[in-house]
């Protein structure tokens, strides 16, 4: 087994550094400043969700699912995702602005890989949407 960087991955790392550089680093205060609220508990910022859409805009959505999940996944094999985590993993809620996040990310997981045609309509689609 090769735990060579493929080119893919190290576009992909370079445009989710690119993301963070733009979108997440600059918010850090800001997600510090909301959450020191205990009013704001489960709740995320007015801006979050922009970011999500940025990130679904840029391709930077549902990483983590390996090829065996298409017609989901991007295709990704654990080697080539590993780098893009250790990128979104700086700042601890930037996964969740990539819908890569626990617990949704194994959630998702389970569902594409053992849930009924039905589950997957009616959880995993609204999950990899990042509507629920």
């Amino acid at each position: 087994m090769s735990f060579k960087s493929s080119k893919r991955s190290i576009e992909l790392n370079e445009q989710v550094e690119a993301f963070m550089q733009e979108h997440i680093y600059p918010r850090e205060h800001d997600w510090q400043e909301f959450t020191l609220d205990h009013n704001n508990l489960w709740k995320v910022p007015d801006w979050f969700d922009g970011l999500r859409e940025k990130a679904k805009a840029q391709g930077l959505w549902n990483l983590f699912l390996p090829d065996e999940y298409k017609p989901w996944s991007p295709g990704l094999t654990n080697v080539e995702i590993a780098p893009l985590f250790e990128t979104m993993s700086k700042i601890p809620w930037a996964q969740a602005v990539f819908n890569c996040n626990a617990p949704d990310r194994g959630n998702m997981e389970v569902l594409a890989k053992y849930g009924t045609p039905e589950q997957q309509k009616e959880w995993l689609e609204p999950l990899l949407a990042g509507d629920i």
